[in-house]
């Protein structure tokens, strides 16, 4: 792992609402927060509490040394398709083994709800 660089993941106790274009495409009371070093507080959920007849499989992967290799989904919602929006680890490293099959979305191309307060979009250098 590189120097100063840290994950941890921590279930948490809160509600989370996941919106997209006003359309609500998650919700869970069993989130688990994963905190990365320079990047903003990712929620992963579980597979049931997400509204999984929007989304669809993409053949994008990435591989993160500090988690493991990445499956991505697009969400449709009606006539709009957005591209790689949710991703999992499916095999992730033992450090990350917390998150393994949950689904998170982007923070940043998504409206959040964490027990009733609206996230703002957080800016980060790259969004993978």
């Amino acid at each position: 792992m590189t120097e100063g660089h840290r994950i941890t993941v921590t279930p948490a106790d809160v509600h989370v609402e996941v919106s997209v274009n006003g359309v609500k495409v998650a919700e869970s009371d069993r989130p688990v927060l994963l905190e990365e070093t320079g990047l903003p507080t990712r929620y992963y959920l579980p597979r049931e509490h997400v509204r999984e007849e929007l989304l669809r499989a993409t053949n994008s992967e990435t591989t993160c040394p500090f988690k493991g290799q990445a499956s991505y989904w697009s969400v449709h919602l009606d006539d709009e398709v957005h591209d790689d929006l949710v991703w999992s680890y499916d095999s992730p490293i033992p450090r990350a083994e917390g998150v393994k099959g949950l689904l998170c979305f982007y923070n940043e191309r998504v409206d959040l709800v964490v027990d009733g307060q609206a996230l703002a979009r957080p800016e980060t250098p790259y969004s993978r």
